[in-house]
């Protein structure tokens, strides 16, 4: 079982406007082994490719009027998210929670063999008892997922450098940026790069991997592999 190597794959993805998740997007355009994109956004933007299908989601957390779209998917990728303190905590759990899970019921729904890759974070709690609603919001997320049986991959990087500048989020980023140098000497578990984390994804949306849980060291292995 599992994706079949001999066609053209069919990817759908949540989040292609953000930094991980349009890089994302880029390789699966890019790749001959992928033949058709749907990209879920809440407004269409320029991009335009023989391959691409921009639609439009009203509600994230409502898929009941776009079934067809997630028909014989085979590659899943959830990259929504959104920073700590920047909504309310109710608002941050749906979209961390409530977004990615209706998202992959969807998948399954339509191919039960399809392969979901998650854009979660370092230190995501499954015990779900974190006092960080960060930590506790993606172990829940990875854990109502998790059950759904589907080939299933959970990204947890650590601090993301943005190769191509942007304007940060926060004061904390600006000064991770800052000290990213520093960061890279922690160790492999510390940061990485974005062009690395979306090689990564790419490669096992299309390959697979030995682990559910792919932490930071293992996501920079994974990004150089074909």
């Amino acid at each position: 079982m599992g994706i079949d190597p001999f066609h053209m794959k069919k990817v759908i993805i949540a989040g292609a406007s953000g930094m991980i998740g349009n890089l994302v997007l880029e390789h699966c355009l890019d790749s001959s082994e992928i033949g058709e994109v749907t990209s879920l956004v809440r407004r269409k933007t320029e991009n335009k490719h023989p391959k691409l299908k921009m639609v439009v989601i009203g509600n994230f957390a409502d898929y009941s009027e776009h079934t067809d779209l997630f028909q014989q998917v085979d590659i899943a990728f959830f990259c929504i998210g959104v920073y700590t303190g920047q909504v309310p905590n109710e608002k941050f759990k749906e979209i961390t929670v409530d977004y990615a899970v209706a998202f992959a019921e969807a998948v399954k729904a339509g191919n039960p063999n399809a392969r979901l890759c998650l854009l979660s974070g370092a230190g995501a709690d499954r015990s779900e008892k974190s006092r960080a609603s960060f930590a506790r919001y993606k172990g829940m997320a990875e854990n109502r997922i998790s059950i759904l049986g589907l080939y299933f991959h959970t990204f947890r990087p650590g601090y993301i450098y943005p190769v191509t500048p942007r304007k940060e989020p926060n004061v904390m980023y600006r000064i991770m940026r800052f000290l990213y140098p520093l960061l890279r000497l922690g160790g492999s578990n510390s940061s990485i790069k974005s062009t690395e984390l979306a090689a990564a994804m790419f490669n096992v949306g299309l390959n697979g991997a030995p682990f559910e849980i792919l932490e930071n060291s293992a996501i920079l292995e994974l990004a150089s592999a074909q």
